[in-house]
């Protein structure tokens, strides 16, 4: 049975009609007033994909909810973010919502993958795109040393003097999660294996997508393994998928109404096969089955994202058809 369940808000979808403020509003607060889920995100974007500003948004939850965790999947602009700003951004964050937040952070997009102009939004942020690995690295290295207490530090791009910044998060340690898809058969077996040891030495936490159930299991299992490697206990670890979902009895129309919202979402054309890889489409049963699948492979946290302009009409039929079953509850 799964150990807690996220509810993902389409905050992109504010800038095409998808949604509205008050909507995901509404949804965060009807996910806690069901008892189903346990955390709610929203993605971040800057130039390339632009959406509702992630911290913004997340203050704004975080005064109409109680609850639920309040996460970024994924802070895709930490790279481009001054650690010592973004360190105080978060801790207030995470002091607003009385230690409620889940940091997970990410490369972005590099230059010409994908739906977006990332090219300019790394040019306009003055920041080349081989550097974004260190920066990433460098970046949550910093956080750490800024909300444990007084101290410097001295990377290649990121350099403070011994400061003591306040206010530090309430909780201690405050949660950062790596959020990465390595594809060994993309990436050479060096690079494969650095991105995997980076999120054992380096991560609370992993968050994946677009990636099936098998190959979630031997990525987690290899990050597992590292992690003992670096002397540290992957039990203290977790492990996330964002999922892409549509609930409808007929499948046909529950893929192309998600693979619509998709296209218009990231900017795209998602193929058959990606969109698999990425989720689940049509009946509560089909889902629930699929999510099964990554559930027995390892995962903790299920993050679901409702693949439809219809987000009202796909919640409630979330909650009636889907998370009783998948909760217990």
């Amino acid at each position: 049975m799964v150990k807690s369940v996220g509810l993902s808000l389409p905050n992109r979808g504010v800038l095409f009609g998808a949604t509205d403020v008050e909507g995901l509003y509404r949804s965060a607060q009807q996910a806690e007033a069901s008892g189903y889920f346990d955390s709610v995100w929203v993605g971040d974007g800057l130039i390339a994909k632009p959406r509702l500003e992630a911290i913004t948004l997340l203050s704004g939850l975080a005064a109409r909810t109680n609850r639920v965790g309040l996460g970024v999947c994924c802070m895709a602009t930490f790279p481009l973010r001054n650690p010592v700003l973004f360190a105080c951004q978060w801790a207030s964050l995470d002091v607003i919502s009385s230690g409620r937040t889940i940091l997970a952070v990410c490369l972005g997009a590099p230059t010409g993958r994908g739906g977006g102009d990332f090219r300019a939004e790394l040019q306009a942020m003055q920041v080349e795109p081989k550097e974004r690995v260190a920066r990433l690295e460098e970046g949550i290295e910093a956080l750490r040393i800024l909300w444990k207490g007084r101290g410097s530090y001295e990377g290649k791009y990121w350099s403070f003097p011994e400061i003591d910044l306040e206010p530090k998060p309430v909780q201690d340690p405050c949660p950062i999660w790596i959020a990465s898809n390595p594809d060994p058969t993309k990436l050479s077996a060096e690079r494969y294996a650095i991105a995997i040891r980076r999120v054992a030495r380096l991560a609370d936490g992993w968050m994946s997508t677009v990636v099936t159930p098998k190959d979630f299991g031997i990525r987690w299992s290899e990050i597992q393994s590292a992690a003992e490697d670096e002397g540290r206990d992957p039990n203290e670890m977790t492990s996330s998928v964002h999922l892409m979902i549509n609930i409808d009895d007929d499948e046909d129309a529950a893929r192309a109404d998600a693979k619509r919202f998709l296209d218009t979402y990231y900017a795209t054309d998602v193929q058959p096969g990606l969109m698999d890889a990425w989720g689940a489409y049509g009946s509560a049963a089909t889902v629930l089955e699929r999510i099964g699948e990554y559930l027995d492979a390892g995962l903790d946290v299920p993050i679901l994202r409702f693949a439809s302009f219809d987000q009202d009409g796909q919640i409630a039929r979330g909650l009636e058809q889907l998370l009783p079953k998948l909760t217990g509850r």
